[in-house]
């Protein structure tokens, strides 16, 4: 199965942390994701920009808003993402534990949805004259 694990960060926490503190649990993390890859279970990660650099788009009733950052008010921003190949969620929850970013954050764990099901099943519905 796969999971993303999202890792969401507080920056209040990390600018707490005493100096050169970042960067060692940036290579404990680089480490731990190495060795995921090298095991076959990290499919990808990325690290993203800061929220402050960021834009909402919505369409409502036909009409698009775009906001500054992210739209709602949070102490803990998503900074970036783990795909992995785990054999259960147990299992994924364990690797996400093992990162450094749950000491000054939160690391969401979630299933993927197998997208080509869902296109399978759309395409089919469209196929037996279902509405659009």
């Amino acid at each position: 199965m796969k999971f993303v694990i999202l890792i969401y960060t507080d920056q209040t926490l990390l600018d707490a942390l005493p100096e050169g503190q970042f960067d060692a649990k940036m290579r404990d993390c680089l480490a731990h994701a190495d060795e995921l890859r090298e095991d076959g279970r990290l499919l990808d990660s990325q690290m993203l920009e800061p929220a402050a650099t960021a834009k909402s788009v919505r369409v409502r009733a036909g009409r698009q808003t775009v906001v500054d950052g992210p739209f709602t008010e949070t102490k803990e921003l998503l900074a970036g993402f783990n795909l992995i190949e785990a054999e259960d969620l147990e299992e994924a929850v364990r690797i996400a534990a093992e990162f450094p970013w749950t000491q000054t954050g939160c690391i969401e764990v979630r299933a993927v949805r197998d997208i080509e099901g869902v296109r399978r099943r759309v395409n089919a519905s469209l196929q037996e004259g279902a509405p659009r």
